[in-house]
């Protein structure tokens, strides 16, 4: 079966639950994006919200969906940098427990982490600090790294290094992985929106987008925009929320329910939804049988707090992911 190696910022996630979105006003992070922080600000947001209900687990966004795709039963690695600190300690542990190859590179800086902010509506806003995670380089990359995978996962978070994502996709490629790029924040791609494009074009064979990072990108609605990346790489995937998502390789068009879930927490499910396509293009499932395993992984994600699911709704999720593979496909294609 062929295996996966992600790479992307080794944050610990501290998903705390606002009581309402007068927090988000007082640290001027707008509502729904993902902001960096330096060490104070982290500092005084997690003071402003002490008095609040938090949970910690590892994180980060490529992290994230190498942790779903594990669970899944698929080998996996991932690459990132950590502070020698109990955070860092807390990361690496996390990923040998979860079956995960740790290929972690260390820091004098503290272990990065995401306050995870999750408004009463469920919509989630991150003020990141990035600390050691922010280190990681071209020139800790070696070619080594990325022999024996046959897919590699990165994450849109990381665009801030040039350097770092260039070096990472072209050994990716002289090494013959598939590449997939998760666009991660709509702010993210307005920032850096010519240096994706020509990423894309040169290195990427899948893209993940929601609506509103599909729309940063190419100025488009859903539909639209998922043919104008189609036309830029092998496999485009445009996330819509409750309307379930768009996939688009060449001329062919799926579209994929989203299965019904009681929304509590939205943090994950995009990168979870990843987990769950990678793991059918592992197995060499039609696309809209990958299509069907994401969106059930992205919606058992939202009705939990934080990005990872319990033991008894894993139980659960790989029932149904075998139902999903051994049933006949379903959702509509439309050749355009």
């Amino acid at each position: 079966m062929a295996k996966i190696l992600g790479i992307g910022n080794a944050l610990i996630d501290i998903m705390t639950r606002l009581d309402h979105d007068e927090h988000l006003e007082l640290f001027k992070l707008p509502k729904g994006s993902m902001t960096l922080v330096d060490e104070l600000l982290s500092e005084e947001v997690t003071k402003g919200t002490e008095h609040l209900e938090k949970t910690l687990a590892s994180g980060g966004s490529a992290s994230n969906t190498i942790h779903g795709l594990a669970r899944l039963g698929v080998q996996t690695a991932f690459m990132g940098k950590v502070g020698k600190d109990q955070f860092g300690d807390f990361f690496n542990e996390d990923l040998v427990k979860n079956g995960i190859d740790p290929k972690l590179f260390f820091s004098e800086k503290q272990s990065g982490r995401a306050i995870a902010l999750v408004s009463p509506d469920s919509e989630r806003t991150f003020a990141t600090y990035l600390g050691a995670a922010i280190d990681l380089s071209k020139e800790d990359l070696k070619p080594e790294h990325f022999k024996g995978y046959d897919f590699f996962h990165i994450e849109g978070y990381l665009v801030q290094n040039h350097g770092l994502i260039e070096t990472a996709v072209r050994l990716a490629k002289e090494n013959n992985l598939q590449v997939a790029l998760d666009l991660a924040s709509y702010n993210v791609v307005e920032a850096n929106l010519d240096f994706l494009r020509l990423l894309v074009r040169q290195y990427v064979d899948i893209v993940f987008a929601n609506e509103e990072e599909a729309r940063a990108f190419t100025g488009k609605e859903p539909r639209e925009a998922a043919q104008e990346l189609a036309e830029l790489c092998g496999i485009a995937v445009v996330k819509t929320g409750k309307n379930g998502s768009i996939i688009q390789k060449g001329k062919d068009i799926y579209d994929i329910k989203a299965v019904e879930a009681t929304c509590l927490d939205t943090t994950g499910a995009g990168d979870l939804y990843a987990s769950g396509f990678l793991y059918g293009l592992a197995h060499k499932l039609s696309l809209d049988k990958c299509g069907q395993i994401g969106s059930l992984l992205g919606g058992r994600v939202i009705e939990v707090i934080g990005a990872k699911l319990d033991r008894q709704r894993w139980e659960e999720v790989l029932e149904e992911v075998e139902r999903i593979k051994e049933s006949p496909n379903g959702n509509l294609k439309i050749e355009s």
